[in-house]
């Protein structure tokens, strides 16, 4: 005879098998930030959202399709190919602790460790420089054995921390100590799963333009490219994440050439039903160099994500969880001669958070000709003012490249003591 218990179980199992059923899909939300986009995408579809305590502290919005935990675990059991979206890398842990996929959280460990992903694609690039090493154990490199140009950062890191391109032996002897003193500053920001400083990779210097991609691999493996972001620098040595943009242009130059090395990597990881943002690095003869691959979400902050509904008119989360793909041909109909950016307001005025009274964001929002979204940041602990959203028309490009090269200070309101003791 059935106790209560257990038929209360199997009623509740009956129940969430029917979830399956009707919805196929799990959203991770976690810090450092989600977007009110993604949040009204989620409530729109009635996606289910995972109910952890991370989530529920960001999120106020009782409405949701909240799921437990323990639910999420029982729908991943029945199904281990549902499409997953998280906003943040944060939400590695929990995925590693509590979804029993050894194929997935291999797939994820890949891309997060970049020596790992440069394991996997050595075939692929024979001839590229890498090399792995532990943080303690760089102060005892030759540098007589380097191979000048390189870039260093950790080998599991994001939005470019303590990531530094060397040119010379001086600057090799003097980035240690620069490298020492970002990791003291961002110690704590972000769980190991997102940066650890443990292990660092050195890696060749390829000239040419860096790119961001978002896409997902669908259900069949196929991937598909959600937007094509040129990420612009202000000169050889920066390495920062300040201006993306997006256009018609942008998107067509090497959307094939993008396209089939997302097809090596799809072929090489077995990915379906997984979205990603992708890095890569195209030189002059069009090569397709990679980067880094970030797992199970579109670019970072929920930004780059949202990202395509201001410039192309479409949602790239539900586009991934329907399996829809844009139709470039119509799209690009509506979008002439204009670009689209992503600006990272990063702090890099050299003013401590501390000594911040405010930054004048209305200020800001007037140096540009279309301002679409502006998302403030709490930057006394992110470093980061917030992120902007601009249109701006052929030949205005000066507002982007202003932007691309301030140190933000025309912005920044110093507190009073600071400014007297300065």
């Amino acid at each position: 005879m059935l106790t209560i218990f257990a038929v209360f179980n199997r009623i509740r199992k009956f129940n969430i098998q029917n979830k399956v059923m009707q919805q196929n899909n799990l959203i991770l939300i976690d810090k450092p930030y989600a977007s009110d986009f993604i949040i009204k995408t989620i409530k729109e579809n009635n996606f289910q959202i995972i109910s952890t305590p991370e989530a529920r502290n960001m999120i106020s919005d009782k409405s949701l399709n909240w799921i437990s935990e323990e639910d999420a675990k029982i729908i991943f059991e029945k199904n281990t190919n549902i499409p997953i979206y998280t906003n943040s890398e944060n939400t590695i842990g929990w995925i590693e602790n509590n979804l029993d996929s050894p194929n997935l959280i291999e797939q994820i460990q890949i891309f997060k460790n970049k020596i790992k992903f440069r394991e996997l694609l050595k075939d692929s690039y024979p001839d590229y420089f890498f090399k792995g090493i532990k943080l303690k154990e760089l102060r005892n490199l030759n540098a007589d054995e380097l191979k000048f140009p390189f870039i260093i950062k950790p080998a599991v890191g994001f939005f470019s921390l303590a990531v530094h391109k060397i040119d010379n032996r001086v600057e090799w002897e003097q980035v240690l100590d620069k490298i020492e003193y970002e990791i003291e500053q961002f110690r704590g920001m972000y769980p190991k799963e997102v940066v650890d400083i443990t292990d660092f990779i050195l890696e060749e210097y390829i000239k040419g333009e860096e790119y961001a991609i978002d896409c997902y691999y669908d259900e069949n493996g196929d991937p598909v490219i959600l937007n094509i972001l040129h990420h612009i620098f202000s000169s050889e040595s920066d390495v920062s994440d300040r201006v993306y943009n997006t256009s018609k242009e942008i998107m067509l130059e090497y959307q094939n050439e993008i396209l089939d090395f997302l097809k090596i990597i799809g072929a090489k990881t077995n990915l379906k039903n997984f979205p990603a943002h992708v890095e890569v690095r195209i030189d002059s003869k069009r090569n397709v160099h990679p980067i880094e691959i970030n797992p199970l979400r579109y670019g970072g902050w929920c930004t780059a994500g949202d990202l395509s509904w201001y410039a192309y008119g479409f949602n790239s989360y539900e586009y991934f969880i329907y399996g829809k793909k844009p139709d470039w041909e119509e799209i690009f109909k509506s979008r002439k001669e204009k670009i689209y950016s992503m600006i990272v307001l990063d702090n890099n005025s050299g003013i401590k958070e501390s000594d911040i009274e405010y930054f004048d964001y209305d200020l800001l929002l007037k140096d540009f000709e279309n301002p679409m979204d502006l998302r403030k940041v709490d930057y006394n602990r992110y470093s980061v003012f917030g992120f902007l959203f601009t249109e701006t028309s052929f030949g205005n490009e000066k507002e982007l490249n202003q932007i691309l090269t301030s140190d933000l200070k025309r912005y920044i309101k110093v507190k009073k003591a600071s400014t007297n003791n300065q």
